[in-house]
Formats: structure tokens, C-alpha cells, sequence
């Protein structure tokens, strides 16, 4: 039997009755830490002039922006509202798959539902629930099968493959139009690593064309519109053309459908910073609390990590760096967090990337590669510091915070969200969040999902 159809007949078989109360809480974890991402978003490196361009992409007002009062065709209002989760490196996170997968989800299925509501058609919480649980278990099962050094950038990529599964669940597709919708999506696909080492906007932005491209791939497969079926391993399928020949392995994952939910895997992302320079900075929180020790005593700092984490965050300090660049240079988090304890979104501002006093102790952080020999490993990571008086501390960070070993709490959790619904570019009343965790709290009794939508709007 192909691949695909093992998958396809999960995502249209699944039912609400089949979901673990365990995968149905971790939904609503993560939509709710979703949704913040998406506010705090709006606030983000060039998101109103991305907003701006959006406006002559096309006529029409089938689907609103998040965090304003803006309304555009349904592909077009995706692309920003995925951009706004991705944006700030802060959402959540599949790690052995190497994959945000929810921010591409939620940006197509969310705006998904918003268009639906404007053609009269009511998604309940039961439904917008099956179809977030499936998709991350396509993007996820996708990501994780590869043992590839990541060349695409997979959040949007493989986050797309999981964006068409959620809304081809939403519009009711049987098997025949899904997998002609998963083949569509293909063929758009795209989504490289260039941004993300030059730390780009485009980076953000390839997010949202894959949630854009999974509803494109879903209105021309409604229409009849025929895809290649051997999307995953043709010849020049997804894994042999875009992971590479040989170096994927698909049995584990496949063996699972049905049996485990990718949703229990995901984590949150407690900084808005590169996920793998959460472990540095678990090391260094835990090192200062445990010794005492200050910045200025620090003499030098090595960081012993895997090969994904020396490849994508090992990159070198630059003073007076872009913010997506900053967040993914592990000197640079280091040096945040040995000065002020923890990183924030305001240490992303022109004058914090111009710090001498930051520059320096960020020129003091060496990356070295340690000899895992697992390519999409995040840890676990070996911090030594080295002290002026020659005292030296060392911290292997296993399970980072927010990781599903060492998750957050509830009140860690609601702490984030209130600290993103705060920087929304647009100030939405106290009273709507409180109302929007109401109702994802109580999604599954949710006649009509567009009212979580109407709480984010102004």
C-alpha cells in the first residue's frame, strides 16, 4: 500500500469519538498559545506593511485578519494571520520533527473557518478540534520521518501537508479530493533554509504561503482538480526530492496511525527565541540560580550542542543585527540571559541589539559540536561556564522548558498568553481574553467556532 493512503484514510476517518481526552486538552493548550502568538504578531517585524500589501492581492472579504478590523479573501488573510503567529519565535514546537505545526494550521483552518461562516456554513468546537488533531498528525508524522539535515524549512513545508488536512477535514472532503488537495499542495510547496540563516522576514512569511497554498490546494481540489498521488515518496516525491534519497524512514511513524497522537508531542515556547536556544538558556537560569554568579564575573561560556542546534543557532554575533537574526544567534541569547535571567521580547529592540555591554559577553559564548550523531536532535546540550576566578560550572539541559518532559503550568501558560494579548499592535479589552480562554477551555461545546475570531478582531 502507498503512504498516502494509510494517511489519507486517518485524516477522514477520524471523529471526535476517537480523540483521547489527553490529545483533545493539549488541542486547546495549544490553540490558546496559538492565538497569543498570532496578537503578539501583530506588532511584529514589518507587519503592517505586509498587511498593506495584502490589500491588492485580490477583492473580496470572506476571511478577517487577526488583531484588526480588517477583513480579505480567505488565501490572502491566511498569509498574514500565519505570518503573525510566526513571526516572533514564539510558537510552539514539534521537536523531533523539526516543526512548528501549528502556526501554518492554524493560519489556514482558522481563516478556513472564518470563510465558511461567511458563505452561511457554522464550524462547531467538536469539528475545528478533529481537524486541528489531524492535521498535526500528518505534518508532524511527515516531519519526523525524515533523518535528513533539515534544507527546507519545514514549519512551512511539511506544516503545509498538515494546513490541507486540517481544512480539507473542515470542508468535509472524502478521500478521493483529499488526496487530490495533499498532491495540489505539493506542487506549490516550498519554503528554504536561506531566510533563516540570514535571518529574514521571508522566514515568517514562508509560514504563511503554505497556509495559503493548503487553501488554494483545497479550492481546486473541489473543483476536480487532480494532484500527483505519490506526493510523499515518488521519485521526485517530497522525502526523495526535498529530505533526500535514502534518508527517511517511514515505518515508525506509519505503524502509529491512529494510535498516537502528535499533539502530545508538541511544546511550548516559553522565549521568543529559537527553540534550540531554549536548552542554553534552561542551563544558564538553572547555573546562575544554583551559584550565584553575575555577568561580570563570567569569563567565558561553551556551549557543547547537537549537530541542528550548531548548524541553525551557532551562528556568529553580529552587533546591530536584525531581530530574526538575533533570536537564532545563541551568543546573543546567552548574553541576554546571564545579564537579565531570561530572554523577552524587548530585548529585540534597536537599542538592546546595539548594546556594547550585550555585544561583548556575546563575543565571550563559543558553539562547538558535540558527537551526537542524531541531525535533528535539539539535546541534550552541555553548558560550561568558566568564571574570572577560575571556577567552572557545567549544566546538560536534557528536557528545556516547555518541552512535553518539562511542560509548563497552567499559570506559566497564562502568563504567556496575557504577556502576548498585551503586545498586540491594536489593544483589544482584558474582558475578550478572558472570554476567548472560556471558550477554548470549553471548545468541544462550541456551537459556532467563528466566535473565538470575533473576541480577536477589532
Amino acid at each position: 500500500m502507498k503512504p498516502e493512503i494509510p494517511m489519507i484514510e486517518h485524516v477522514i476517518g477520524t471523529k471526535f469519538k476517537d480523540l483521547s481526552p489527553e490529545a483533545i486538552k493539549k488541542t486547546k493548550i495549544f490553540l490558546l498559545d496559538t492565538i497569543g502568538c498570532s496578537l503578539a504578531g501583530t506588532s511584529g517585524p514589518s507587519a503592517k506593511e505586509i498587511l498593506n500589501a495584502a490589500k491588492v492581492w485580490g477583492e473580496g472579504k470572506s476571511s478577517r485578519v487577526w488583531g484588526t478590523h480588517k477583513a480579505l479573501p480567505h488565501t490572502s488573510a491566511a498569509i498574514i494571520n500565519a505570518y503573525q503567529i510566526h513571526c516572533l519565535e514564539f510558537d510552539c514546537v514539534h521537536e523531533s520533527g523539526v516543526l512548528h505545526p501549528m502556526s501554518t494550521l492554524i493560519g489556514a483552518a482558522l481563516t478556513e473557518i472564518d470563510r465558511q461562516h461567511y458563505q452561511g456554513i457554522q464550524i462547531s468546537g467538536k469539528d475545528f478540534i478533529e481537524a486541528i488533531i489531524v492535521g498535526i498528525d500528518v505534518s508532524c508524522s511527515i516531519a519526523k520521518s525524515s533523518n535528513a539535515p533539515m534544507r527546507f524549512f519545514r514549519p512551512a513545508l511539511t506544516g503545509g501537508f498538515g494546513a490541507t488536512a486540517s481544512v480539507a477535514k473542515l470542508r468535509r472532503f472524502g478521500s478521493k479530493e483529499l488526496h487530490n488537495a495533499l498532491g495540489v499542495y505539493y506542487g506549490q510547496a516550498g519554503g528554504n533554509m536561506q531566510a533563516h540563516i540570514e535571518g529574514s522576514k521571508v522566514l515568517g512569511l514562508q509560514v504563511g504561503f503554505g497556509a495559503r497554498n493548503a487553501l488554494v490546494a483545497c479550492d481546486l481540489a473541489e473543483k476536480n482538480i487532480e494532484g500527483p498521488k505519490d506526493f510523499l515518496t515518488g521519485k521526485y516525491g517530497y522525502f526523495n526530492l526535498m529530505e533526500g534519497e535514502g534518508l527517511y524512514d517511514l515505518d515508525p511513524a506509519w505503524q502509529e496511525w491512529g494510535r498516537a497522537s502528535r499533539i502530545l508531542e508538541v511544546g511550548h515556547k516559553p522565549f521568543p527565541s529559537g527553540r534550540l536556544t531554549h536548552y542554553a538558556i534552561d542551563a544558564l537560569q538553572n547555573l546562575k540560580k544554583t551559584h550565584g554568579f553575575m555577568d561580570h564575573d563570567v569569563e567565558k561560556v561553551i556551549c557543547r550542542v547537537p549537530p541542528l542546534t550548531l548548524r541553525l543557532v551557532g551562528r556568529p554575533y553580529k552587533e546591530n543585527a536584525q531581530p530574526n537574526y538575533a533570536k537564532l544567534c545563541l551568543g546573543y541569547i546567552c548574553a541576554l540571559t546571564l545579564i537579565y535571567g531570561e530572554v523577552s521580547q524587548e530585548d529585540f529592540n534597536p537599542q538592546k541589539l546595539s548594546d556594547k555591554k550585550i555585544g561583548i559577553l556575546a563575543k565571550k559564548i563559543t558553539v562547538e559540536l558535540d558527537d551526537n550523531k542524531d541531525l535533528n536532535a535539539f539535546g541534550p546540550q552541555e553548558i560550561t561556564v568558566f568564571l574570572k576566578n577560575n571556577q567552572k560550572f557545567k549544566y546538560s539541559s536534557t528536557y528545556a522548558i516547555g518541552h512535553p518532559e518539562n511542560p509548563l503550568n497552567r499559570k506559566q501558560q497564562l502568563d504567556k498568553f496575557f504577556y502576548c494579548w498585551k503586545m498586540a499592535e491594536n489593544k483589544i479589552p482584558h474582558k475578550n481574553a478572558e472570554d476567548i480562554i472560556y471558550k477554548i477551555d470549553t471548545l468541544e461545546n462550541l456551537n459556532n467556532a467563528t466566535e473565538l475570531i470575533d473576541l480577536i478582531t477589532i
